[in-house]
């Protein structure tokens, strides 16, 4: 991914007040157009910093949460058949697909820390972020599909590219 300025561009006062935003109930603002930036970049640090990590690890080794074991369990059994290597939009965004992941996702309230939170999540896992390739999703199914790709071998590609020289 490619970097920029980011959060340093804010200073620690604005980092600090985008932090304090960031964690007051979404009934507080409506639609303020400061928030969606400060989100956004919050999201974007975050694919940035995942991206990164997957680049640098072997993806396969990672445990992202204390309860990866639950998760990709849990996921396998309610979407076994899912295409996790090139994910349909249309898998996670439709009526039907809104409701089977509803029950998943809930399960994980109180167990995953902010687990409806808004994030980014890569259609193509063989590349990076970006405008064509990334989809919103909430931070469990982010989890689910990423801790799948990790422990079935997709993400690999990602890390192999980034080890061998150019």
């Amino acid at each position: 991914m490619a970097s920029g300025n980011g959060f340093a561009s804010l200073g620690v006062e604005g980092v600090t007040a985008a932090a304090q935003a960031l964690s007051l109930p979404a009934e507080a603002y409506g639609n303020d157009p400061q928030l969606e930036v400060m989100w956004a970049m919050k999201a974007y640090n975050h694919a940035e910093i995942y991206f990164n990590l997957i680049s640098s690890v072997d993806p396969s080794n990672l445990k992202l949460t204390k309860v990866d074991d639950r998760i990709y369990t849990s996921f396998r059994e309610s979407f076994s058949d899912l295409n996790i290597k090139n994910l349909d939009p249309d898998m996670l965004k439709t009526a039907d697909a809104k409701e089977k992941w509803r029950p998943f996702c809930n399960q994980f309230d109180g167990v995953v820390e902010d687990f409806n939170y808004g994030t980014l999540l890569r259609l193509d896992c063989e590349r990076d972020y970006t405008e064509e390739n990334t989809i919103f999703a909430t931070r469990i199914q982010f989890f689910a599909i990423e801790i799948a790709r990790n422990r079935e071998g997709f993400n690999t590609p990602v890390f192999q590219a980034k080890k061998q020289p150019s």
